[in-house]
């Protein structure tokens, strides 16, 4: 069985609400984005499994998205009642994701390579 491309993406904003930024990490490049206006955290987290999708789409093959939004994640495979920010993304995440709904996982925030990036970027 080949492998799939593992596709980390994390979300967040300072303070949430506040300016939103985005992670994504894939096949060993990190995709960073600050320009994403004001949101909440929740929205920060959608935009971010959007732009894995996105990379991943890009990217050929097989993968595996991977986040640590338990909620963004359930609501994203059906598992979750949508609501809040997943009623404002998921058309958009459907659109791209196709008649087939991608494989994504939960992780431990201490694996996410992604908010591990969004960490580094804001010293403590």
């Amino acid at each position: 069985m080949p492998s799939r491309l593992k596709v980390f993406f994390d979300g967040g904003c300072r303070p949430n609400p506040g300016a939103m930024e985005l992670a994504v990490v894939a096949g060993g490049r990190t995709h960073i984005r600050r320009d994403l206006g004001q949101g909440t955290s929740a929205d920060a987290e959608w935009l971010a499994l959007i732009h894995a999708l996105e990379v991943a789409q890009a990217a050929g093959g097989a993968f595996v998205l991977m986040g640590d939004s338990a909620n963004v994640i359930g609501q994203a495979g059906g598992t979750a009642k949508l609501r809040g920010a997943g009623l404002r993304h998921i058309d958009r995440f459907r659109v791209l994701a196709g008649s087939t709904p991608p494989p994504i996982r939960h992780i431990k925030r201490t694996q996410n390579l992604a908010g591990i990036a969004l960490a580094r970027l804001h010293d403590r």
